[in-house]
């Protein structure tokens, strides 16, 4: 049985404060409406899209575990985040990120998007890189979503922190990359400096 408009305003509003990373289609499929019924709902009830919701989520969640750069200046949004161990980020290709030709997505935003969040996920007042090894797998297109996954893999010789980041659009490798990262709080050595050398 339908329920009533008001009811189910209410449920979607509840559904959302529980879960808000849940999509449109999902939501739809729910409450046995269109796509269109829902944003319709969420518009009256000035709740925002996913998009916003996910940054609004990422900017109370993740402020305090992020110190290497302003949430702002990571590339695609972070969705998950564990200093010095993992971090997720999504990153949704638009028309301004492709070549118009070929619809291909340029490859320095996904570049970017791994080496943001691989500074992103080092717990340390500044972090840089110092190297990285990257290899783009296939070709991004306008209009797919890009997950980026980070993980902390290790110290080099060097002390250098290593952040392994592969990114997928849906199951599908389309980047990889290994970022050996420069921290402030590296640990000296005797007689060592912070400059890089191998």
């Amino acid at each position: 049985m339908r329920k009533s408009k008001r009811e189910r305003q209410r449920l979607l509003q509840e559904t959302i404060r529980e879960n808000p990373f849940v999509t449109d289609e999902e939501l739809a499929e729910k409450f046995s409406v269109s796509v269109q019924t829902i944003r319709l709902d969420r518009l009256e009830l000035s709740i925002p899209e996913l998009r916003e919701r996910i940054k609004h989520v990422a900017r109370q969640s993740f402020a305090d575990k992020v110190r290497a750069l302003p949430l702002e200046e990571v590339i695609g949004d972070i969705i998950d985040i564990e200093p010095d161990a993992s971090a997720i980020s999504i990153f949704d290709v638009k028309e301004e990120h492709v070549f118009r030709r070929t619809r291909i997505a340029r490859g320095h935003h996904l570049f970017a998007q791994a080496n943001s969040l691989a500074v992103a996920v080092i717990h340390d007042e500044l972090a840089l890189t110092a190297k990285a090894t990257i290899r783009f797998v296939r070709q991004v297109k306008a209009g797919e979503r890009v997950v980026a996954k980070a993980k902390v893999t290790g110290k080099t010789k060097s002390g250098r922190t290593v952040v392994d980041v592969n990114s997928y659009v849906g199951q599908e490798l389309v980047f990889s990359g290994t970022f050996e990262m420069y921290r402030s709080n590296m640990e000296k050595k005797d007689g060592d400096s912070n400059e890089y050398r191998d």
